[in-house]
């Protein structure tokens, strides 16, 4: 029976006479469909065409234009499939315009409200925007330096081992998004509209296939030119970007904002400026303000979190696991995995999988190690790496000593100096093969070490020993778990790269559900991942809009 709206549904069945004459057919001139076919024959824009005209049930004369609204990819069995919306008319008909995504607004007038936002990363530069939108003036402090800078700050990790602790790869111009692969992929669907974020990403020069994938992801090497970009529509508007300027104090009185103070790095100069709101975008890793925070009596909590490691595979290797040995070509991206398992009741899962990517050193203070990943735009690196993390609570941390709502943090810096102690007090990461990690209850340490993509080097240490038994514990039984669903995942080459500890903030800074703000300071905005309200670039850049909508919303009653 043929669906009674402008949309049908249906697997591909063979090509046959009679299958394509059974079809349900759209009985309007334009719609949607969905089309499933090999994957490798999404090259060949004859046979994509014919799928697209039997799967709305037209002859190949009858189809006209066509547009694909997302793509997705079954990989369950082989051969590995194609599965596109694709909005489609009849010969005669037009498809729907679609105007290119822009961004802009006017010049705000020199009296307009100033809002100070502390953080540079996604959420603080889409609340920037959303200021703009609102008539607000954003004034963006921002420890660290311009991505131009910042790129000189990470060869020196690499190169020097030396790390600059305000710039950094969480650090700086764009925030820690800049530089871990550029994700577009959230659950926070309930938290505002995904599509108008990628659409202004794709305005600042994300590629616009963003739009269509089911997965979209944009890239290390493009991040910094679509951030440098925001932060220049932001300036020309009337904003202000404050660059080497880190938050040093925040004063209040009766309960509300009165000014902040920051100190300007190059100069050493610190400034007070008045204001009645501050959105505080800092990020996961900005340990001292949470340490500020405390001090000043303002409630913090402790959050439950994740840490581990990362493994690295060659790339090649999942690629075959997903795809069931077909040949990959270039109709297919480059292959992912999900894992998850429970172990005594605590989660073990991956985190972050950057195909064709690498591990990169993200410490942001001298006596410290830690791991990230990413991958480029086009994700053709010879290696695959994924956080494997093990869910931590309070019991953990207590186990280990610490207390209070600072302790998920502490134990967290804990295991990162540990890292940075047995990899020579340098940038270099303590590293095992993946097979000696599992091996037996203790482990062994690796007589040698693969190639891994970790620049500054890797060390062999006994991670079993290494690692609080409270994490290596659950990690050693998960991998063997993911081992006997994926058995090529233990591979002889496999190697791990610890720590993988900052998949999200250990520190919750608690706001009202309904004003957004601090409950006991008013005009106080936590904000993004550091408040511990996002996971990721989409879900930060929903949550800075949020907060600056429900700040214009304040003010305005306030006038009312």
């Amino acid at each position: 029976m043929s669906k009674p709206s402008g949309h049908v549904q249906r697997k591909r069945k063979h090509r046959t006479k009679r299958a394509v004459q059974e079809r349900p057919r759209l009985e309007v001139p334009v719609g949607q469909v969905e089309v499933c076919f090999p994957a490798n024959l999404a090259a060949q824009p004859d046979v994509v065409a014919q799928e697209v005209a039997d799967a709305a049930g037209w002859s190949r004369e009858e189809l006209g234009d066509y547009r694909v609204v997302r793509k997705n990819v079954d990989a369950r069995r082989r051969p590995v499939k194609a599965l596109w919306m694709v909005e489609v008319a009849q010969k005669g008909h037009a498809l729907p315009g679609v105007e290119s995504p822009h961004w802009h607004v006017d010049v705000l007038p020199k009296d307009a409200p100033e809002i100070i936002i502390v953080g540079a990363g996604p959420a603080g530069l889409f609340a920037a925007l959303e200021c703009l939108d609102q008539g607000l003036r954003p004034i963006i402090i921002e420890r660290g330096f311009d991505v131009r800078q910042r790129r000189r700050d990470l060869v020196k990790i690499t190169q020097d081992h030396l790390v600059n602790p305000d710039s950094n790869y969480c650090f700086g111009e764009g925030g820690a998004g800049t530089y871990s692969d550029g994700k577009l992929y959230t659950r926070s669907h309930k938290r505002g509209d995904i599509r108008s974020v990628l659409e202004c990403l794709v305005a600042f020069g994300a590629d616009p296939d963003i739009l269509v994938e089911a997965h979209p992801h944009i890239g290390t090497n493009k991040l910094p030119g679509i951030i440098q970009s925001m932060r220049e529509a932001i300036v020309e508007a009337g904003g202000e970007v404050h660059f080497g300027c880190r938050m040093v104090d925040l004063e209040s009185d009766d309960g509300s904002i009165q000014a902040i103070h920051w100190l300007e790095l190059n100069r050493g100069a610190t400034i007070r400026r008045t204001c009645d709101a501050v959105i505080l975008a800092t990020g996961h890793s900005a340990r001292d303000v949470f340490h500020l925070i405390h001090q000043k009596g303002w409630t913090v909590e402790a959050k439950p979190y994740a840490l581990g490691v990362r493994v690295e595979h060659p790339q090649a290797l999942i690629d075959q696991v997903q795809y069931h040995g077909e040949e990959r070509g270039d109709w297919l991206p480059p292959a992912a995995y999900k894992l998850v398992c429970q172990v005594d009741g605590r989660g073990v899962h991956s985190f972050c999988m950057c195909p064709g990517g690498i591990i990169a050193p993200c410490a942001t203070e001298q006596d410290q190690v830690v791991t990230n990943g990413w991958s480029p735009s086009k994700r053709n690196n010879p290696y695959a790496n994924a956080g494997m993390v093990v869910q931590i609570d309070e019991a953990v941390w207590e186990e280990a000593g610490f207390t209070g709502p600072l302790a998920g943090l502490d134990f967290q810096r804990m295991v990162e100096r540990n890292c940075c102690e047995a990899a020579r007090k340098t940038q270099c990461a303590p590293a095992q093969r993946l097979l000696d990690f599992i091996a037996g209850d203790h482990g062994k340490v690796s007589q040698d070490l693969p190639t891994c993509s970790y620049m500054p080097g890797v060390v062999s240490v006994n991670l079993k020993a290494l690692l609080p038994q409270s994490i290596a514990k659950p990690l050693a039984e998960g991998l063997r778990a993911f081992g006997r669903k994926m058995p090529e995942f233990l591979h002889p080459d496999a190697i791990l790269v610890a720590p993988e500890s900052r998949t999200s903030s250990p520190v919750r800074i608690p706001r009202d559900p309904v004003t957004l703000e601090h409950p006991d300071v008013e005009g106080l905005y936590p904000c993004g991942e550091g408040g511990g309200y996002a996971g990721g670039i989409l879900s930060a850049a929903l949550d800075g809009t949020r907060v600056v909508q429900m700040l214009a919303t304040k003010r305005s009653s306030k006038k009312a």
